[in-house]
């Protein structure tokens, strides 16, 4: 089981943290939520939990909740800028269909 950041992700995460003045790296998960069935969840984490899956990629650590995991395990997240229009984006190998506006996933 993995979950890793591009070096570009890594990198805004990293001068994210720098600029906001603490945080440990990254919080990803999954809720239930749009047209196809799940969203991601994604925040900058303080702190892990004891029950938490933790990845480092690039030297950012990847905060996972448990019941998240089988839903987003491989997933490779990118940081892409297009045009005027800049995020992340998720590279999850586990997606069967997604929403025409892309907001949702299901697996």
């Amino acid at each position: 089981m993995a979950i890793t950041l591009t070096e570009k992700a890594a990198k805004h995460v990293t001068n994210f943290i720098a600029k906001r003045g603490k945080g440990i790296g990254l919080r990803l998960g999954v809720k239930t939520s749009g047209c196809s069935g799940m969203s991601y969840k994604l925040e900058y984490a303080d702190d892990v939990q004891p029950d938490d899956v933790v990845f480092e990629s690039h030297g950012v650590k990847v905060v996972v909740d448990p019941k998240s995991l089988p839903y987003i395990d491989g997933t490779e997240l990118d940081f892409a800028r297009e045009g005027l229009n800049e995020g992340f984006k998720f590279n999850n190998p586990n997606v069967k269909d997604s929403c025409g506006c892309g907001e949702s996933f299901n697996v």
